[in-house]
């Protein structure tokens, strides 16, 4: 299933409604065959990061785009959505700077999409 502009879009408005934060959206079409995009977002704690995964597992199927596995639960420092052509990390900050996705993925151009 091919993921739209206008759905990456609603995402990254679901984490914000939940106040995620510094949400960064990679193209990773051409690059990786494990998804077409990752959306990276941070929690400010695992209580935070807890709420905006079932916001999300919620939400998601409403706008067309599936929930196919949820794991990182129930410790909630990074939490991962495999929506199947979209994989959500949901991080706690210092998770997030340990793991640093965005440095990994380099090559990875990034997609505009406003909160």
């Amino acid at each position: 299933m091919e993921i739209s502009h206008d759905q990456l879009q609603k995402v990254v408005d679901f984490i914000d409604d939940k106040r995620g934060g510094n949400i960064l959206t990679l193209d990773l079409k051409g690059i990786s065959v494990i998804a077409d995009y990752f959306m990276i977002a941070t929690g400010n704690s695992t209580t935070q990061t807890k709420a905006i995964i079932e916001y999300l597992a919620e939400k998601l199927p409403e706008v067309g785009i599936p929930v196919l596995r949820i794991e990182g639960l129930p410790e909630a420092q990074w939490v991962l959505i495999d929506c199947g052509d979209l994989v959500i990390h949901i991080m706690t900050p210092d998770t997030r700077e340990f793991y640093s996705l965005e440095r990994l993925w380099g090559d990875a151009r990034e997609v505009v999409l406003y909160n």
